[in-house]
Parts: C-alpha cells; structure tokens; sequence
C-alpha cells in the first residue's frame, strides 16, 4: 500500500513521518516523492492538481482539515471518495475562539480596554445573557462543539442546517422556511457553515437587517460566505455593534484592507481551529485501515452539497 501526502515540501516532512508510523507496512512518500509510485491513499493539504494527475489508482483522497471547498474546486479522479476530518481536536479550539469573541463583547472587554486607554474609571452596566440569544450557522460537528460550549455558559443558542436536525438543548430551524426566523431570534450570529455555491455571498446586508439589533457577528468559517461591503454598511448603521473575524474573502488580508482598521472589528489571520497533526493522522490512519478492510467510514463528502 502507498501513500502520498500531497502539501509544500516545508509542511510535507512531519506528515510522513507520522503517516508512517501510523500506517506499518505502507511506503509513505510526499508530493515530491518517487515519480515512479502511484498511489493507493492521498493526504493532502494545499494539493496543486499536478499531485492528482500524477496519482490515477487512488482508492481515497483524505482533506488534512475540515474544509474541502479548495479541494473540490480542482479535477480529481471519478468515483473517488473525498474523506474530511471529523474535528480531529479542532472543535475545542473554535469553541474556545467563539466563547472568547463572545465573552469580550458581552463583558464589554473591549470598552474597558478603550477606558484604560484613556485613563478612565466607569463602571458600565451589566447585561443579561437571556438577552444575548446566539444563533450558530452550521450544526457539524465543529458546529455542534460551539452551540454545546456556548450553551454551557448560560445563552440561549439556536442552531440553522440545511436539513433537519435535533441537539440536545439547541433550539434548531432548517431550510429556506427557517432561516428568516433563526435570524430574528439571533442577536450574536456565529458562522461555522461550509463553503459551497449556495452558502458563498449568504450573509449580505438582508441576513444582517434580520438580526435583533444591536447585533453582534463572529465568523469562523469562511469569508467568502460575507458580501463585505453589506458588513461594513451593517457597522457603519449601528444595526450590526462589531464582528469578530478570523477569515475575509481574500487571503491574507491586503494591508489596505478596512478590516484591519476598523474600531468595532477584531480580525485574526484564521487561526480559529488549527489542524492538529497528529490527532489528524490518527483519524486517517484509523480510516485507510478501515478501508482496507472493506469497512464504511464516516466523513465521506457530498460532492453534490460541497461537504
């Protein structure tokens, strides 16, 4: 069995050397690896479509991350499963990004940090969390982690999926006939939707106008979900108070870019759930010896839905 791990030359060697521990018995080589050797299993991260020109006998292709979104957007083989991490210790960071982004405004951190600037003592007033209800876009399994960890704190958290779904303590809307009633229960609207045809451009000036107002908007999907123009005008009203933002359409941000200077957005360079490289590899792992066994395995994707 071969394996190939499909990334820059500088992010490929800790892979393989733990893809092959991993996976005894397998010959594990990068994208740059033995020409002669095609592979059985590709793992791949920032792949260029050369890497699945080369590799015509693949069994499965394995995402080191949760989205696929760049992944589907090159010429892979026909018929071969694409797998995607299932959270793979990426849940708990993006809990952790959302609960602090949330936390900082609704404590109003980000005042007081502004008053001890200017050397001012006030006391603002406290808030109640039931008047802070949450709505999560996306209810995966990164999605699931943030709804479950926000709810913890004491806030009222709704859940919107393109399909029916139930958890445990979230109140949950679907579909077209559920996204205008998720919006206006919202007041903090987090974003963990994948990025596909129908959810690039979502949230436009039409979702923002449908939050309860002042609303707040932390997004640690994707940017390319935000007409950017639409969040700017949404500040610029009041109607939106700030974002949190760990990603924007462009990547990185262009250093004239108004989100680095915006007093009422807090930008981070989509660092919200990094790939964790070994939880990642043992969850591959686990799966191709699924495979090999002729065993179904979770995280197969849709290329239809785009996740």
């Amino acid at each position: 069995m071969v394996c190939s791990f499909g990334a820059g030359p500088a992010e490929a060697r800790p892979w393989i050397d733990d893809l092959a521990q991993a996976l005894p018995g397998a010959v594990v080589v990068g994208d740059e690896g033995d020409a002669g050797l095609d592979a059985d299993y590709a793992v791949v991260w920032r792949a260029p479509q050369h890497f699945f020109d080369r590799h015509r006998r693949l069994k499965a292709i394995f995402a080191a991350g949760a989205g696929v979104d760049a992944l589907l957007s090159l010429a892979l083989p026909s018929g071969v499963p694409v797998v995607r991490l299932e959270d793979a210790g990426m849940g708990e960071q993006m809990a952790d990004y959302v609960v602090h982004a949330l936390l900082r405004y609704f404590r109003r951190f980000d005042t007081y940090a502004a008053l001890q600037a200017g050397r001012t003592w006030q006391p603002l007033p406290s808030e109640r969390k039931a008047d802070w209800p949450v709505g999560v876009l996306g209810l995966g399994a990164l999605g699931q982690t943030v709804a479950q960890a926000v709810r913890a704190l004491g806030f009222p958290v709704a859940g919107w999926t393109r399909s029916p779904r139930e958890l445990a303590g979230v109140e949950t809307f679907s579909g077209p006939s559920g996204f205008a009633p998720f919006l206006a229960r919202t007041r903090v609207l987090v974003d963990v939707l994948p990025l596909t045809a129908d959810t690039r451009d979502l949230i436009d000036a039409k979702v923002f106008a449908g939050l309860r107002s002042p609303a707040y908007f932390i997004n640690v999907a994707r940017g390319a979900h935000v007409v950017e123009s639409d969040l700017l005008e949404a500040l610029a009203s009041g109607h939106l108070a700030g974002a949190a933002l760990d990603v924007c359409r462009d990547e990185p941000a262009r250093p004239h870019h108004p989100f680095w200077r915006h007093p009422r957005i807090a930008l981070t360079p989509h660092v919200a759930a990094m790939t964790l490289r070994r939880e990642s590899v043992a969850q591959i792992a686990f799966k191709i010896g699924a495979l090999e066994r002729s065993e179904p395995i979770d995280g197969v994707i849709s290329h239809e839905r785009g996740y």
